[in-house]
Order: structure tokens, then sequence, then C-alpha cells
């Protein structure tokens, strides 16, 4: 069987593991979601702040499927041996990792697209204006999170303490880069690291394909892909198997 072929068993037996897994099928997939609902219905948000929200918890959905997961997944199978029976065997490493990536990556584009449906039907946003630019953002979420989130399980100590490492991370970055309402209403010091940070680019160039607007998406794309250029360096230069 080639590698191709390898890799595609891989990404079908991720599948079967992650909708087995129902606890990570809710923090990683299904919270985004609630929250979209909790917080749309709740507070009774107005249609600009739906116009906030929407693309703020898309962004989330990407975060959480790629950079929480993967951090929080690969350490867990680096403690419990299963990354080093993994290499032991005569799969090669870049089918199990290009498997693994696409499960990642199918979950997030799935989120995406439920949270754009959900806002249209419950909460009469419009469709995107820009598709095209929606999945390319998608895809320079997915490759941005998915490389730090492998070169961060490189600096979590152990299994047990993978959730408080990945929500250390996770909560403040979601707060601070506006899911919930615009970073342009933080006080100066926070912005400044919003400003620094990926998610916040990631919303403004998910916010310019889903309702339009006038962010930067060139500045925000190459944020987004100096990012992914680190997180690659850093996950490649540090992984482990064992």
């Amino acid at each position: 069987m080639n590698a191709a072929a390898l890799a595609w068993e891989q990404f079908r037996f991720e599948r079967k593991l992650f909708w087995r897994n129902p606890s990570a099928a809710f923090f990683n997939f299904l919270l985004p979601l609630l929250l979209l609902v909790l917080t749309a219905t709740a507070f009774r948000v107005d249609h600009d702040s739906l116009e906030v929200l929407i693309p703020g918890i898309a962004g989330m959905g990407v975060l959480a499927n790629t950079f929480t997961s993967l951090a929080f997944n690969l350490t867990l199978l680096r403690e419990d041996g299963v990354l080093k029976r993994i290499r032991g065997t005569p799969m090669p490493a870049g089918a199990y990792l290009a498997g693994l990536m696409g499960s990642v990556t199918l979950n997030a584009f799935l989120q995406v697209a439920m949270v754009v449906v959900i806002g249209n039907l419950a909460y009469g946003v419009e469709w995107p204006t820009d598709p095209a630019l929606l999945v390319l953002f998608t895809l320079l979420g997915v490759a941005c999170f998915a490389s730090l989130g492998v070169a961060f399980s490189h600096a979590i100590p152990n299994q047990d303490a993978a959730p408080a490492y990945t929500n250390a991370i996770f909560l403040p970055l979601i707060f601070i880069s506006g899911v919930f309402y615009s970073s342009d209403n933080l006080p100066g010091a926070l912005k400044l690291i919003a400003d620094v940070l990926p998610l916040k680019h990631l919303i403004d160039g998910l916010s310019a394909a889903i309702v339009g607007g006038g962010a930067d998406v060139g500045a925000a794309a190459a944020v987004l892909g100096a990012w992914t250029l680190g997180g690659l360096v850093l996950a490649v230069r540090f992984f482990r198997w064992e």
C-alpha cells in the first residue's frame, strides 16, 4: 500500500476515533456552536453585533479544532506511548501526520460552515460575501494553528498538565482577539497584544469574507503566514515521538 493510501486509511481511522470520544467532540467541535447560540440568544444581540460574533466564533472554532486539539491529543499520544509504537510500524511518518492533519482540517471547515449556516438561518446574517476568501482564510487559520498546536505540545510536560496548559492559551486568546466583541474596543495595551497574536487576524479575514468590511486582508494573511512559518520551524525542530 502506497503512502497516499496509508494516509487515507489513517484519516478514516482518525474520524472514527474523534466521534468515539464524546468529550473531545463536545469541547473541540460543539462548544463553539453552543457559545454562539447562547451568546446570541441570551444577550439578544443586534444585527451589527452578530456580524462581529459570527466571524469571531468561526475563528474560535478553527482554533479549538486545530491548536487545542493537536496540543492536547499529541501530548496524550506521546505520553501513552502511542506515537512511539506508530513510529515502529512500517507506516511512513508523513502518512500518519497527513491523516491526522486531514482530520483536524475537516473539523475546522465543518465548524466554519456550521457557524455560517446557523448565522444565516437562525439569526439572519447574510451568506458570505466572498466564499473564496472564506476558504482561503480558513486554510490559513488551519495551517497557522495546527503548526502552533504541534509546536506547543512540546512545551506540555505530561498529560495531566495538558488541559491546564492548553486552556491557559485558549481562554485568554479568545477574550482579547475579538471573538465576542470587536477588538477595536479593547484598552490600548490589550489591543496591542491582540494585534500581535494570530487569532485577531484570522477573525479579521473571516469577517471580510463573511460580512465584508474594511479589514486589511493582505496584512491579516501576512501575519498568519508569519506565525505559520514560526510554528512549522518549532514543530519540526522539536517534534519527538516519545
